[in-house]
This record gives structure tokens, sequence and C-alpha cells, in this order.
């Protein structure tokens, strides 16, 4: 009795710390997200880049552990500490890591939306959209609210599968920055007769230290999705490896050597990976990450040249939004057991799924951003735009002046 509760207690434990080494990874994407938009915005950007990624975390963790949670999972931590320790604290550590997979939500809004949107009003959006609209979605596809994944396993024989957040995290992230962006309309002076003008990054080792905290912090974010040590699988390493290096060498391919598409290539196919990462063949996962290299790059081109208002400054529709329903497809194509894949998965539940995070995001975020476009606006007068984020709004540049 002694040594089966001294194992329960050690298998117990070390949950926790698997999950909390995950939290914990994912957490360091964060500062990813920053110094990837920190190397893309115009210098006089890159203070508002920073504070905008630190501060929409604080607000994230309040709306989650008060509102989202609950949403999402029926849980919450009204209860005494006694009460919360148990398991090692383990439920605690969960809703950490899951935390940090919704504040990535406004992470990716902040990139899309730089160098010409409010900060108080966007501060707000993320609180929302972080205490409801993610959550909704989450709480419908992880952990089976409101019957629709039932209904999907009745109609087509499997659930819509989503390993690591394809589609709940990415693609919703990315269809809620589309309504934010498209609100917002273009940054003064990127279009003119018609034709866009090339706005240089800042700082190409910022943006390329962004891609390489996020591209390593991604293993936290798909290995660590098992929550607990024995659905360990190293599929899902070797599998999420594939597609990052998929997505770079398509994107040097079609992109022609540019850096910033090829420090966004292996985002995209990790993005694109995370949902059938623990079921795929890793020659699956390699065609899957090179398609999304090749969506981003076409897709961000193709936006940025034939839609004015669809300025989306790092790319976060194509890259988000739509690589994350790309990858939901793959899984239900490469996880067949025809492809090498395990099996378990239909396509058209696949495809039903990831409409149905589209219509939740998108719709969520006109919601959101609507009624606080009407109530205080959500842009930047063209003074504020023109001097810059960083002294319009914290009154300091990037670099002391001497």
């Amino acid at each position: 009795m002694d040594i089966t509760s001294a194992v329960h207690t050690l298998t117990e434990s070390a949950n926790t710390l698997f999950i909390l080494i995950g939290a914990i990874m994912v957490l360091a994407m964060h500062a990813g997200f920053a110094f990837l938009e920190v190397g893309t915005v115009r210098h006089k950007n890159q203070v508002n880049a920073l504070v905008k990624i630190m501060t929409d975390f604080g607000v994230s963790a309040v709306a989650y552990f008060f509102i989202g949670y609950y949403i999402a999972y029926g849980s919450h931590f009204m209860t005494g500490a006694a009460e919360l320790t148990a398991s090692n604290g383990y439920e605690l550590v969960k809703f950490f890591f899951l935390m940090t997979f919704a504040a990535a939500i406004p992470a990716i809004v902040s990139g899309g939306i730089a160098e010409r949107a409010k900060f108080y009003p966007m501060l707000i959006a993320s609180g929302l959209i972080v205490a409801f609209v993610y959550p909704f979605f989450e709480g419908l596809i992880w952990n089976g609210n409101y019957g629709f994944q039932s209904w999907l396993e009745n109609q087509f024989g499997a659930s819509f599968h989503d390993f690591a957040g394809s589609v709940v995290v990415h693609a919703v992230g990315g269809w809620i920055a589309l309504a934010a962006v498209l609100m917002l309309g273009a940054r003064n002076g990127r279009y003119r007769n018609g034709r866009v003008v090339a706005f240089a990054p800042s700082n190409i080792p910022f943006l390329a230290l962004g891609a390489w905290i996020l591209t390593v912090g991604w293993f936290g974010f798909n290995v660590m999705s098992a929550q607990t040590l024995d659905g360990i699988s190293g599929l899902v390493a070797v599998n999420s490896l594939m597609a990052m290096v998929g997505g770079i060498l398509v994107s040097m391919l079609l992109g022609r050597k540019d850096p910033g598409f090829i420090h966004n290539g292996p985002l995209a196919g990790l993005v694109a990976v995370c949902a059938g990462s623990d079921l795929m063949h890793p020659v699956g996962a390699l065609i899957t990450g090179g398609v999304a290299g090749a969506i981003f790059v076409y897709l961000f081109e193709w936006a940025q040249a034939k839609i004015e208002r669809l300025d989306d400054v790092l790319g976060v529709w194509p890259l988000h939004g739509v690589c994350g329903v790309w990858g939901a497809i793959a899984c239900g194509i490469f996880g067949q057991e025809a492809l090498g894949g395990l099996g378990g998965v239909s396509l058209m539940s696949q495809i039903l799924g990831s409409i149905a995070g589209v219509l939740v995001a998108f719709v969520g975020g006109l919601i959101v951003y609507g009624v606080i476009s009407a109530i205080s606006g959500l842009r930047l007068t063209e003074e504020e735009e023109f001097n810059g984020a960083d002294l319009s709004i914290h009154r300091i540049g990037a670099n002391a002046v001497e």
C-alpha cells in the first residue's frame, strides 16, 4: 500500500512538473511574439510593440482566471488553498498552461494591428476576447461543450481533432485579427495611387530573434499538449520539427531569400502541424509544413497588393488564420492510416470544425471591436500615427537621443 501511494504521489508530481515546464516554454514564446513585432514594425513603434505584448498578457491572465477558464471547462479557483493543492496543484498548473495559449490570441492580433491602434481600447478588447470569445470555442472543441463534438462523431465517425490548437488557438487568433485589421484600415501612406508602399522592417536581427524564440517554445506548445507524462510522444516532437523545416525551405524558395519570409516560414509550418502532430507520419508533417510556407508567402503578397484595407503588418491572418485552417484539414488528410497516419480522424469533421472556428472568431471579433469602435474609436489620430505610437502613447522612444 505504501509503494502504491508513493508511486501515485510521484506520478502526480511528475505530471505537475511536466505541464509546468510546458507552461514556462509557452510563456517564453510571448517574448518571441514581442521581438517578431519589434523587428517588423518601424522604429517609431518598437516600444509600443513591446508594451502591448506585456500588458495584453497581464489582462489575459486575469480575464482567463476569473471568467474564461470557467466558460471553457466549468472549473474555477474560488476555493481554499488547501483544495487547490490537491494532486500537487496540477489543476492550477494546467490553468497556467492553457492561459498561455489563451494569451496568444491578443499577441497574434497585436501583430496585425500594429502602428495605428489606440492603446486602452485594444487592451479592453483583448480582455473581452480572452474572457468570452476564445474560451467559448476552446470549450466547444477541447471540453466537448454544447454537443458539437458528439454531433460530428455521430455524423462522420470522428470528432474534430485539434491536438495543439491549429484552429482553436491560431486560426481563431488570425481570424479575430482579420476583423480588427479591416476595421482599422491601412496605415497612412501605405497605399499611393493604388500601389502598395513598402515599409521596411526596422530590425531584422530582432525579427529573427523573435522567430527563433517562438520556434523553440513551440516544442513545449505541441509536445506538452499531452498534459500528462504518460501521453508524451516523440512523434509530436519530430512531426513539429519536420513541419518547421518544410516551412523554412519552401518560404526560402518562394520568398526569394527574403529574411521576413524565411523567418516566418517555420512559424507557418508549426501553426499547421499543431492539429495533427500526434497523428501524422513525419513525411506528412513535412508536406503540411511546406504547403503552409507556400500559403503564407503567396497569401501575404496577394493580400498586401490587392486589398487596401487589409494592411496586416505581420501577416497574422495568412500565417495563423489560414495556415491554421490548412493544418486542421491536413490533419484530416495525413492523419489517415492509408497515408501513414494513426487514423481515427474524419476529413469532413476537420472541415466543419474549421468553419466553426472561423465563424466564431470572425463574428466574435467584429462584435468586440465594433462595440469598442462605436464607444471610443480604435485608431490613433493622423498626427499621432505620423509621430509614432512610441511617442504618442508611451512618451518615450526605443533608443535615447544624445
